[in-house]
């Protein structure tokens, strides 16, 4: 493998550059992608659907319950639930809320600066004493630690704000998949713009919550504030999760003195794009959780495509994860070109230009991405 660090001169990435400017994606167009993209973002769509709706719930119901037993049966409890939940024929959505404290702590967009306001203090504090007018132990250990009951209400708040960010998504790629079944998506750029075409049209899309005590609503986020889709969900999601992640326990030391994570958390890269696949099943890797679901819901043309593969169903959360960054590469070209300064068909030499320094930056940040290797498989057939 070439190490690009040291051929600045010739950087291989330049390559996606000239493919974005043409219309292209990261990810090669060729049938074998589209159906492999399109089969895993199905069944990656069933699982948002069920994860954004447990988070929306959880924020909307449990808000504030210290000892949240039963959060992740929405509301819908029995015996026979339990029993599974036990056994683990579930849905996990603690993969979820592994996204959801990545996304919290890394911090980013209008929902992390709003949740420091006096605005969002005010509101959380109308709520704390509504739901705890009648206690005055919990009122008391609140005056004692003025931030313990409010951070609990920023954590909600990341909740819905993360759950109506993949219900968005949900639906694109849910979408998507219909549309491909109706013969509408036939290659890789079809699927970037289906996935950008949903995008800008949510940009707007307002980020609210409110919750309702003893019959009462209380808006903790309200549609005043401004929060949107976009800016303040889905571009500290992609930072967050496709960027800089967490370092998973167990791969690496979490000793000061190993020097093995950076301080500097801006130069993580943990994240969807740069994890190697390979450790995926082990103990302690949140994505296995993920993979473990989208197991399940996996499109049978994708499914027997895994079964004829050398091992067969032996390494099937490996091949899912790899399917699943590939995918995860189409979604980023969509986000890029979402964002882009100005059209990519401009003639004005200075908006070339301008675009130009924008991809740039872009493909500094995916040197040491899997990038390459996506589409060495490609190429390698």
């Amino acid at each position: 493998m070439v190490n690009i660090k040291k051929k600045p001169a010739n950087n291989p990435l330049a390559e996606y550059i000239e493919r974005l400017q043409k219309g292209e994606a990261l990810v090669p167009d060729s049938p074998e992608n589209v159906l492999e993209v399109v089969g895993i973002l199905k069944s990656y769509g069933i699982v948002l659907d069920a994860y954004s709706k447990n988070l929306i719930y959880i924020a909307e119901h449990q808000f504030l319950v210290f000892f949240p037993f039963f959060k992740y049966f929405n509301g819908e409890f029995s015996f026979k639930k339990l029993l599974r939940h036990w056994w683990h024929d579930r849905i996990n959505f603690e993969y979820a809320e592994y996204c959801l404290k990545s996304m919290l702590w890394h911090g980013g967009g209008g929902l992390d600066t709003y949740l420091d306001t006096p605005e969002f203090q005010q509101r959380a504090q109308a709520v704390i004493d509504a739901k705890f007018k009648n206690n005055p132990l919990i009122l008391g250990i609140n005056q004692l630690f003025p931030d313990f009951l409010t951070e609990q209400l920023r954590v909600s708040a990341y909740y819905t704000g993360l759950g109506q960010f993949w219900r968005v998504m949900a639906d694109i790629f849910l979408t998507l998949s219909d549309y491909y079944d109706q013969g509408k998506i036939k290659s890789i750029p079809d699927v970037v713009d289906h996935i950008k075409a949903g995008l800008v049209a949510s940009a707007s899309k307002p980020i609210t919550y409110a919750v309702k005590v003893k019959d009462k609503d209380y808006e903790i986020i309200p549609k005043s504030v401004g929060l949107t889709f976009l800016a303040d969900t889905a571009i500290p999601y992609v930072e967050a999760i496709f960027f800089r992640g967490t370092p998973f326990h167990g791969t690496v030391s979490y000793n000061a003195q190993a020097y093995q994570i950076s301080p500097d958390q801006s130069r993580f890269q943990y994240g969807a794009l740069y994890a190697d696949p390979l450790p995926i099943g082990s103990a302690g890797i949140p994505p296995t959780l993920l993979m473990q679901d989208m197991r399940h819901y996996l499109p049978e043309y994708l499914h027997e495509i895994y079964r004829r593969s050398l091992r067969g169903e032996d390494d099937l959360r490996v091949k899912i994860c790899m399917s699943f960054q590939k995918s995860m590469f189409c979604v980023t070209t969509a986000t890029i070109l979402g964002l882009m300064p100005h059209p990519m068909d401009t003639k004005n030499p200075s908006e070339q230009n301008t675009n130009r320094v924008y991809l740039e930056k872009w493909m500094a940040r995916f040197v040491t991405s899997r990038l390459k290797e996506v589409n060495d498989i490609n190429s390698n057939g």
